[in-house]
C-alpha cells in the first residue's frame, strides 16, 4: 500500500469519526430527516418536497434497521466520497503529495462537516456537483467520449436527488460558449449523452407531469415564505464562511483557471463560477445551495499552490496553508455544531448572533439556531402521542393529524404503537389511508396564541380534551399541543377528503 493511499484512508476514517462525535446525544434528528425517512414507506418517482433518490437511501436505511447510526452514515459517506473525488481531481491535475494533503484538509475542515451531519439531499448534492466537474475535467484531459456519458449519468442522478444541480448547468453553459471549449458543442457524442441523461430523469419528469408539476407550487411557496427573507449581501457573506479555511486556496484556484498555463483548457471554470453565483443571487437562493460549487476550485488551487510554493523562500509557506483550515476549525467547532447544550447556547448567544445563526427563515432572531431548535422536542412529542393513543380502545379507527411534516415524521419514527401520523403538509397529503372509517382524532397543533382548535372541533365529537404539549422551551415546536377527540358525531373522512382536495389544488 502506497504512502498516498495510507494518508487518504486516514483522512476518510477521520471524516467518519468526526461526523459521529460532533452531535451531542441530547439532540434528536432534524425535522427534515423524519420526512425523508418516512418516504421509505411510500416509494415513488417523485415527491412534493424532493426527487426520489433520498427515498431509495431511506429504504436501505430501513432495511438496515432504521438506527441513528445508519441515518448518520450515509451523509458521512457522501462527504467522504466528496473528499475522495477532490483527491482524484488533484491527481488528475498532476498534483503532488502536498497538493493532495492540502486539498483533503480544506475539504475535511469546512462547512461540509456541518452539512454531512444531517440526512438530507444536500450532502449527495455536493458530491454530485463535485463528481460532475471531475468527469468534465477527465473528458477535457482525455477527450474520451465515455466521460460525457458518465457526466450525464452523474448529472441525472444529482437531478433525481435535488433539482438544485440545474444551477450548475445554467452557469456552465454560457461559460463554455465563451471559451475555447465551445468546440465540444460540435461533438455528436455530447447530444447522445444529453439524450441518455434525459432518459434517466424521464420517470421523474413524467411523475411531475402526472401530478400537475407540484415542484412549481413548492418553489412558489418557498419563494413566498422563505426566499423572500433572503438578503443577497448575507448570501455573499455566507459564501466566504462555508470554506473560510480554504479561502486562499479557492481564490488561487480561480486565479489559476485564468492565468496558470497548465490549466489553459480549464479557463471556462472561472466564468462558470461567476455565472453560477450570479444566477443564485438573481433567484435569491439560500446560501447553502451554492456549497457544491467550491470543492473543484479547492482542487485547482491546491495544485497551483503546490507548484508556486515548491521553490525558494515560498516553500516555507507550505505549512501555513495547511494550518489555516485547522486553526479556523476551532472557532467553527464551537458554533457550527449541536455539540453544546441548548441551555449553554441560550446563555451565550453573542457568538451565534454575530454569524447570523439566530436568524430563522421567518426573518426573526431566536434563542437557538434554527437547525438546532429543529432537533429538539420530537421524542417528547412521540412519547406523549403514544401514551394518548394507547388510552383509546378503538385505536385502528383513530387518525393522528399533524400540522406539519416534522411532527408527523417524528411520531412515525419514534412510535412504539405503530402510529401512522399524517398531515396536510408536504408529502403527507398523499399518504392518507381513507379506507378506514375514522371515529377518533388526535390533533397535533403548532402553538398559536388564542387558538380556537378546541372550541371549533370538540362539538363534532362526544369527548374532547387536551392531552399534552411539548415542554422543551428550546424546541422550535415548543408548546405544540396534542388535542384528543373521540367518538365522532360526523363523518371525519368526508372532511379529510375535502381538505386533501383543497391542498392538492395548486392553482
Amino acid at each position: 500500500m502506497s504512502k498516498k493511499t495510507v494518508i487518504l484512508i486516514g483522512f476518510i476514517l477521520l471524516k467518519f469519526a468526526l461526523q459521529y462525535i460532533l452531535i451531542s446525544p441530547e439532540y434528536d434528528l432534524q425535522r427534515d430527516e423524519y420526512l425523508h425517512l418516512d418516504q421509505a414507506h411510500h416509494l415513488a418517482w417523485g415527491y412534493l418536497s424532493v426527487p426520489p433518490v433520498t427515498s431509495w437511501f431511506s429504504y436501505l436505511i430501513y432495511l438496515l434497521g432504521n438506527s441513528v447510526f445508519w441515518i448518520k452514515f450515509f451523509p458521512a459517506l457522501f462527504g467522504a466520497l466528496t473528499l475522495l473525488v477532490v483527491w482524484k481531481t488533484i491527481e488528475l491535475l498532476k498534483g503532488n503529495l502536498y497538493a493532495l494533503i492540502l486539498g483533503a484538509v480544506c475539504i475535511l475542515f469546512s462547512c461540509l462537516l456541518r452539512l454531512n451531519t444531517l440526512y438530507q439531499p444536500n450532502s449527495l448534492d455536493v458530491l454530485c456537483w463535485t463528481a460532475f466537474y471531475y468527469f468534465l475535467v477527465l473528458y477535457i484531459t482525455t477527450q474520451k467520449s465515455k466521460w460525457l456519458y458518465i457526466s450525464a449519468a452523474v448529472f441525472a442522478f444529482g437531478f433525481l436527488n435535488k433539482y438544485n444541480i440545474l444551477f450548475l448547468l445554467l452557469g456552465l453553459i454560457p461559460a463554455v460558449l465563451l471559451s475555447n471549449q465551445r468546440k465540444i458543442l460540435t461533438q455528436k457524442q455530447l447530444y447522445f449523452a444529453l439524450l441518455f441523461g434525459i432518459l434517466l430523469i424521464l420517470p421523474n419528469l413524467l411523475w411531475q407531469y402526472n401530478n400537475h408539476f407540484p415542484i412549481v407550487h413548492h418553489m412558489k411557496e418557498l419563494a413566498e415564505t422563505q426566499l423572500v427573507n433572503v438578503d443577497r449581501v448575507d448570501f455573499l457573506k455566507e459564501q466566504i464562511l462555508f470554506f473560510i479555511g480554504a479561502l486562499f486556496v479557492i481564490l488561487a484556484g480561480l486565479y489559476a483557471c485564468l492565468f496558470y498555463k497548465p490549466f489553459h483548457n480549464y479557463s471556462f471554470f472561472f466564468a462558470a463560477f461567476i455565472f453560477t453565483l450570479l444566477i443564485f443571487l438573481y433567484f435569491k437562493a439560500k446560501a447553502y445551495y451554492a456549497i457544491g460549487l467550491y470543492p473543484i476550485y479547492i482542487a485547482f488551487g491546491a495544485v497551483f499552490l503546490s507548484d508556486v510554493l515548491s521553490t525558494g523562500w515560498k516553500r516555507f509557506l507550505k505549512p501555513f496553508f495547511i494550518l489555516i483550515p485547522l486553526l479556523l476549525f476551532i472557532p467553527m467547532y464551537n458554533v457550527a455544531f449541536p455539540n453544546k447544550s441548548p441551555q449553554y447556547m441560550a446563555l451565550h448567544p453573542e457568538k451565534y448572533r454575530k454569524l447570523g445563526m439566530l436568524r430563522w427563515e421567518d426573518g426573526k432572531e431566536h434563542q437557538l439556531p434554527q437547525d438546532f431548535a429543529d432537533m429538539l422536542g420530537w421524542k417528547e412529542l412521540a412519547r406523549k402521542t403514544d401514551s394518548l393513543y394507547a388510552m383509546l380502545s378503538n385505536q385502528k379507527e383513530t387518525i393522528v393529524l399533524c400540522d406539519n411534516y416534522g411532527q408527523a415524521g417524528a411520531i412515525n419514527f419514534y412510535t412504539q404503537k405503530g402510529i401512522k401520523a399524517v398531515s396536510f403538509n408536504a408529502d403527507y397529503v398523499n399518504w392518507f389511508n381513507l379506507d378506514i372509517r375514522y371515529k377518533n382524532l388526535i390533533r397535533v397543533k403548532s402553538f398559536e396564541e388564542n387558538s380556537t382548535e378546541f372550541a371549533e372541533t370538540s362539538p363534532f365529537f362526544e369527548n374532547a380534551f387536551i392531552g399534552g404539549q411539548i415542554n422543551n422551551k428550546y424546541a422550535r415546536e415548543y408548546q405544540t399541543t396534542i388535542f384528543v377527540f373521540t367518538n365522532a358525531k360526523v363523518n371525519i373522512n368526508k372532511r379529510l377528503e375535502q381538505e386533501i382536495a383543497e391542498e392538492k389544488n395548486y392553482d
